[in-house]
């Protein structure tokens, strides 16, 4: 490198005499200077340019190595996301769904009066801890401010979950048997209250106890003469797309039919049974 300068030096010379008149000798060291630097300059910038290229294409390759991981990271990522949505179970449906059907009340168990203005059927099971939450809590209050009072008919429809209650069967067959005696809804009432007392020895106990007849009731339940009327009430209720209990239907009451239904699943609060009841009074009014 030393050597190239000595001959950029030299070379300058040749083309370049230094200028001896008044004031040149600050004037050629200055240029001799800027010689020098320049070739130094020119003798070190190819290489440095070129480490410089190397760098930049460097990291190049390292910012593309970067966005490919990434991109992979993004495909796997939402693979991932897809496969979870997959696996989540549906949301639950509305708390009240309106549905498209003139229901029948028919033949089954009503309290209250048959001309009034609404009708909530319930389909229930006598061993649905849910069941027993709702006839605990929000019937006595349903009866008391709208059965009582004549703007309801409250109908029960069997609805055993027998693969998961094998007890609630024959517990449903045993209240439409003390209905032959006239105390359908006492058993109703003491099969709820004594829920974990199902078993049929059980349910003889519970007649003796509303002083029935025992030997007439037992009769009954040996015979098994309400069983297709419960699986009657069961295929209706899945027509209705009654799927759990409780499931609470309340509508208008037209004759001997319910319209304008909404549905209702579970053990809901007393406070919004009463609000959907009263917007069906304020609408059966217009």
């Amino acid at each position: 490198m030393i050597g190239q300068l000595i001959e950029g030096v030299r070379t300058y010379r040749q083309f370049k005499p230094l200028d001896h008149t008044h004031g040149s000798d600050a004037m050629n060291r200055m240029t001799l200077c800027a010689a020098i630097t320049g070739l130094s300059l020119a003798g070190l910038s190819a290489p440095a340019v070129a480490q410089k290229a190397g760098e930049m294409e460097k990291l190049r390759r390292d910012v593309d190595a970067v966005r490919q991981s990434q991109d992979a990271l993004r495909k796997d990522l939402d693979e991932i996301k897809k496969q979870l949505q997959a696996r989540m179970p549906p949301p639950p449906p509305p708390l009240v769904q309106s549905i498209d059907a003139v229901v029948a009340i028919g033949d089954a168990p009503l309290k209250g009066v048959r001309d009034a203005q609404l009708t909530v059927m319930e389909f229930s099971d006598y061993q649905c801890p849910f069941c027993k939450r709702h006839a605990d809590n929000s019937l006595p209050q349903i009866d008391k401010d709208f059965i009582a009072t004549g703007k309801v008919r409250y109908v029960f429809r069997d609805f055993p979950l027998e693969s998961i209650h094998p007890q609630a069967l024959k517990a449903a067959e045993a209240a439409h048997c003390a209905g032959d005696q006239g105390r359908y809804w006492e058993m109703h009432d003491r099969l709820f209250a004594n829920q974990q007392a199902l078993a049929v020895e059980r349910l003889v106990d519970h007649a003796t106890a509303l002083d029935m007849n025992a030997g007439s009731f037992k009769q009954c339940l040996d015979s098994g003469k309400y069983v297709e009327r419960i699986r009657g009430d069961i295929a209706e209720g899945r027509k209705l797309s009654v799927t759990g209990t409780p499931t609470l239907l309340l509508g208008m009451s037209v004759d001997g039919n319910m319209k304008n239904v909404r549905i209702m699943r579970g053990a809901q609060a007393y406070a919004l049974l009463k609000q959907e009841l009263d917007k069906l009074l304020t609408e059966s009014k217009q």
